[in-house]
C-alpha cells in the first residue's frame, strides 16, 4: 500500500506538470469556469447502499450499464461538471497514469458528464485516449446524477468519486469541492481496502 501511495504522490506531481504542458491551442479551448460554490447539491446515497442502477451512453457507441460489471469488478464512477474545463481536463487524463492500480484491484473507471456525446468527443480527442469509457448523462438532463443527489441546481454535476464494489454495494463517495481535483490516493486507499 505504502508503494501505491508513494506512486499516487509521484502521479499528483506529474498532473500539475502535465496541466502546464497542455498546448495553447487547447488552453484556448478549455473555458474558465472562476471560483465555484464548492458543494450544491444533496446526497441521495450513502456509504452501505445498493448503488442505484442506471444505463447510459458512452463516447465509445455502447450503451454502458452498471448491473453488468456486478459479479465481476469493482467500479469507479467519476463524476465531472463540464467538458473543456480545466479542472475536469486536468482530472481525467491523468488516471491514465494508475490504469495498472485500478486492474490491480480488479476495478474499472466510469467517466460521468452531463454532456452530450458530441460535445464528450471532441473533448476526449482533444486530451488524447483514454482507458475508460465515458459516459453521456446529458438526456433526460443528468438523470444518473439526480439519482445519487450530486446534481447542481445549474444543471452540472457535482465533482464526485463514487466506488462501488463487486456486489452492487457504495463503499466510498467523496463529493468533491468542484474546483478541485479529488485526490488520487484516496481512491488508491479504497480500492485496496476492497482487496
Amino acid at each position: 500500500m505504502k508503494k501505491h501511495l508513494a506512486l499516487s504522490l509521484l502521479i499528483l506531481c506529474f498532473f500539475a506538470a502535465s496541466a502546464l504542458a497542455l498546448s495553447e491551442a487547447y488552453k484556448d479551448n478549455v473555458y474558465q469556469t472562476g471560483k465555484q460554490k464548492p458543494t450544491d447539491s444533496v446526497l441521495k446515497v450513502k456509504v452501505g447502499d445498493k448503488a442505484p442502477d442506471f444505463t447510459l451512453p458512452s463516447v465509445s457507441g455502447k450503451k454502458i450499464s452498471l448491473k453488468n460489471y456486478r459479479g465481476k469488478k469493482n467500479v469507479v464512477l467519476s463524476f465531472v461538471p463540464a467538458a473543456w474545463t480545466p479542472v475536469c481536463s486536468d482530472q481525467w487524463p491523468g488516471y491514465n497514469i494508475v490504469k495498472d492500480i485500478f486492474d490491480e484491484n480488479k476495478a474499472t473507471l466510469l467517466g460521468i458528464s452531463v454532456d452530450n456525446i458530441p460535445t464528450l468527443h471532441s473533448w476526449i480527442n482533444q486530451m488524447g485516449d483514454l482507458w475508460f469509457e465515458v459516459l453521456s448523462d446529458f438526456w433526460p438532463h443528468g438523470q444518473v446524477a439526480e439519482k445519487f443527489g450530486i446534481l447542481r441546481s445549474d444543471g452540472t454535476a457535482e465533482r464526485a468519486i463514487i466506488i462501488i464494489d463487486k456486489k452492487g454495494i457504495i463503499r466510498y463517495i467523496d463529493v468533491h469541492d468542484i474546483n478541485e481535483r479529488p485526490p488520487l490516493e484516496s481512491i488508491v486507499r479504497e480500492l485496496e481496502k476492497l482487496k
